[in-house]
């Protein structure tokens, strides 16, 4: 549709809108509208989570690759993988990507959010974000230092062991990495079971979390099926929001602030489509220009894994039982009468958090040992008894972009991730090749006789055939994040301020993962989840005392 068509404006009076309802917006819509006299109307471009994969946890496997719950966005060919281009999986539905996410609960490291005080972003070192982590947990462990029971996001143990994942771990202390039962202290280095963001054995979504327990509140309104176009911009008011829905393109401007909450895809496609963000890049678009802003899109950082496959022997994977009908009937009764087994599983299950190189000063490889093996989600599992142990680099060094490639509100992004494009990066990538392989070797998995397959024994230790196979075997964790980043006032590439407000624009913010300055080491959604409940805590706090 045309931006020249008619618009109408939307009904209702608002003080706030939010765009985007995902991880982050299920967030600020739970805040925000819990005081009565807020009105709140929060814009989501994906449909109700009421389909019942995205409620087994294991239906991340029909979800991921599905246009009813993906926006189906790929990578450019990237020249650090060889060539090849990825697909990028974003959640399309209420609760966003925590609705076809790995489901893993995991702050990243003490040291991730000192470094963003250390950047001059004040508030938002590790003794400042604990608070927030444990007041919005509801975590089995109970009462601790470093947890909390009674809030809305739900973290228990996994459901489901293998015998083979147990070996693993034990290798991996042989290797000289601890045993953990917790990797949220502060410091995750060790080896242990990951836990997970469900309840009783059903997936606990963000939408399910926050934002289904507002639902029935007045003051509240939830529209699906709406694709945000752009912002508009009058001077003295906050931006309105021009979207699309049923055929038809709506305005509404909030009384206080407009929030893009769409993630660090979607909130950098609205941005650039309202002629905000680097001015060579919307002219290329044959976008006006509204404001100049070198970092809108940049910036963009992202967890890449080596996706290592080893072939086992004597001990039961989740391959063979795949491909028996048996099998699955199996698995779907324990599901059904116990709520256990394999339908509960995450993606990956064991974590090992260990340093690629003994020089380095904290973990930065993080594992994800599944007891599983297939070419890529979406494709079956293979058929003879594997595991494979994926090793990401947790501080990548290598920074991409997020650009439009035109005004057309339905045109897919360009994303440019420039993966493995520092010689650092590449190191680390060769080096952690190396870890898998000495973990493979280890006494407690002699027995299982480890055979490496991907990528294979044709290649050798040296640093060159290590760091060309990881660009082969490498593949994104879905953890896109920094392209609207936090930055002090110096800082002439961010988006935002430490208070997730636009610099330049009043009455704009952005509040979701694309305003981490530097991504944290670990799976990147309850770290979102903790951004948006401070940046609620920040717009309730500015409304009382405004400047």
């Amino acid at each position: 549709m045309s931006q020249t068509a008619a618009v109408e404006p939307f009904d209702g009076d608002y003080d706030y809108v939010i765009v985007g309802a995902g991880s982050a917006g299920c967030v600020l819509a739970n805040r925000l509208s819990a005081d009565p006299k807020i009105r709140v109307l929060l814009l989501e471009a994906g449909g109700r989570d009421n389909w019942i994969w995205f409620h087994i946890p294991v239906g991340y496997l029909f979800a991921i690759g599905n246009p009813r719950s993906d926006w189906m966005f790929e990578t450019r060919a990237e020249p650090g993988l060889n060539g090849r281009a990825l697909a990028y999986p974003r959640g399309r539905v209420l609760g966003g990507s925590s609705a076809i996410n790995a489901m893993i609960s995991m702050r990243g490291q003490a040291a991730d959010y000192d470094g963003w005080c250390d950047l001059g972003l004040h508030g938002w070192g590790w003794n400042d974000v604990l608070p927030v982590f444990k007041r919005i947990e509801d975590h089995f462990l109970g009462e601790t230092h470093h947890h909390q029971s009674g809030g809305e996001w739900r973290v228990e143990e996994p459901r489901i062991r293998w015998d083979v994942l147990d070996a693993v771990r034990q290798a991996a202390v042989e290797m000289g990495v601890p045993q953990t039962v917790d990797f949220n202290t502060g410091d995750n280095e060790g080896s242990g079971y990951f836990h997970v963001n469900q309840k009783k054995g059903l997936r606990w979504s963000a939408a399910r979390g926050f934002l289904k327990p507002a639902m029935n509140r007045p003051n509240l309104r939830v529209e699906t099926g709406v694709l945000v176009d752009r912002l508009a911009f009058t001077e003295g008011l906050a931006p309105s929001i021009e979207f699309l829905k049923s055929g038809k393109r709506f305005v509404v401007r909030p009384q206080s602030e407009t929030i893009l909450s769409a993630g660090s895809i979607g909130s950098i496609q609205i941005l650039q489509r309202s002629g905000v963000g680097p001015g060579e890049h919307l002219l290329e678009a044959g976008v006006p220009i509204t404001r100049d802003m070198k970092g809108v899109g940049r910036n963009l950082q992202d967890h890449l894994q080596q996706r290592a496959i080893y072939g086992v022997s004597g001990v039961k994977t989740l391959n063979e039982t795949y491909h028996s009908l048996l099998g699955k009937a199996a698995m779907g009764l324990e599901y059904a009468l116990f709520r256990r087994g394999p339908l509960t599983m995450a993606p990956s299950q064991l974590g090992i958090f260990t340093r690629s190189d003994p020089s380095q000063k904290r973990a930065n490889i993080q594992f994800h040992i599944q007891p599983l093996s297939l070419d890529k989600f979406g494709d079956p599992l293979h058929r003879t008894p594997a595991i494979t142990a994926s090793a990401c680099n947790l501080q990548p060094t290598s920074r991409g972009e997020i650009r439009i490639p035109s005004a057309d509100p339905s045109a897919k992004p360009i994303i440019a991730p420039n993966y493995l494009a520092t010689e650092k990066d590449r190191q680390v990538a060769a080096d952690a090749i190396r870890v898998t392989r000495n973990l493979m070797r280890q006494p407690a998995l002699a027995a299982y006789n480890p055979t490496e397959t991907l990528p294979g024994p044709r290649v050798d230790d040296s640093d060159a055939a290590l760091a060309k196979a990881a660009g082969d075997i490498g593949t994104t964790i879905f953890h896109p994040v920094g392209t609207a980043k936090m930055g002090s006032a110096d800082d002439r590439d961010a988006v935002v301020d430490e208070r997730l407000r636009v610099r330049g624009i009043p009455g704009l913010r952005i509040v979701d993962a694309s305003v981490m300055p530097v991504i944290t080491s670990g799976n990147t959604n309850t770290p979102t989840i903790m951004i948006a409940d401070k940046g609620a805590e920040m717009i309730i706090a500015d409304a009382r005392t405004p400047n």
